[in-house]
């Protein structure tokens, strides 16, 4: 495929079959974050690929317990059951129902990789623009290897856990977790609101003429009220 089907189709990837991923396809994956851009051209990240080794499970049992807490906390608080989340049918449903599977097995992707900023500097709100776009360079050669994935943020009430386990040292900021595996299910066209909604010109709220989605584009009924 080429690069902008791969960025039109690349989902989030929850479901795993049970495969091993090869190491020379996660070789290639790694390759691929390794050549994002940087500030500076410093390439301060770093990557720890977690598949079934004895700290691999430790690993993955602590994020899971993790996940599973959060996800009951953001459940409730959004009101996942209520409202349109009580119709199963609807989008709120499935992904309740998508992301329960996901905590309730996520000790079983075959590869957990975290992603890790070495931060040289102060923290700053620009700094995710040094490690964030490696994660999508992961992504985006899992799928063109047949692979899928999902970046979480579950790891972090328990970042000083990982610290330890993984001998990460102090200037090492896990930013994300990244689970990967041959999908259960498939990839395809993602769904978002329209260009039009999203991409302005000149002022803040005008859409161009030329923010036109493709043909046969299909939209989202996720996300905040349109107005």
């Amino acid at each position: 495929m080429d690069v902008l089907e791969g960025i039109a189709t690349t989902r989030a990837i929850r479901r795993y079959t049970d495969d091993a991923v090869p190491a020379a396809a996660l070789r290639d994956m790694l390759f691929a974050a390794t050549r994002a851009p940087s500030g500076s051209n410093r390439q301060p990240f770093r990557f720890v690929v977690l598949t079934d080794s004895d700290v691999a499970r430790r690993a993955k049992a602590v994020i899971g317990d993790s996940a599973r807490t959060l996800w009951a906390a953001k459940r409730a608080a959004d009101g996942y059951e209520r409202g349109s989340g009580a119709d199963e049918s609807s989008p709120k449903a499935r992904m309740a129902r998508t992301m329960q599977a996901y905590v309730d097995g996520f000790e079983a992707a075959p590869v957990l990789v975290l992603p890790c900023l070495v931060r040289y500097r102060r923290a700053t709100s620009f700094e995710g623009a040094s490690i964030y776009p490696a994660c999508q360079n992961l992504l985006l050669a899992a799928r063109a290897l047949g692979y899928g994935g999902v970046l979480t943020g579950w790891h972090e009430p328990v970042a000083a856990e990982l610290h330890s386990l993984l001998g990460l040292p102090e200037e090492a900021v896990v930013a994300a977790t990244i689970t990967i595996g041959k999908p259960r299910g498939s990839h395809g066209p993602v769904r978002r609101r329209p260009m039009a909604e999203l991409v302005y010109e000149d002022r803040w709220g005008d859409a161009p003429a030329w923010a036109v989605d493709p043909e046969g584009t299909r939209f989202t009924s996720a996300g905040p009220p349109r107005r």
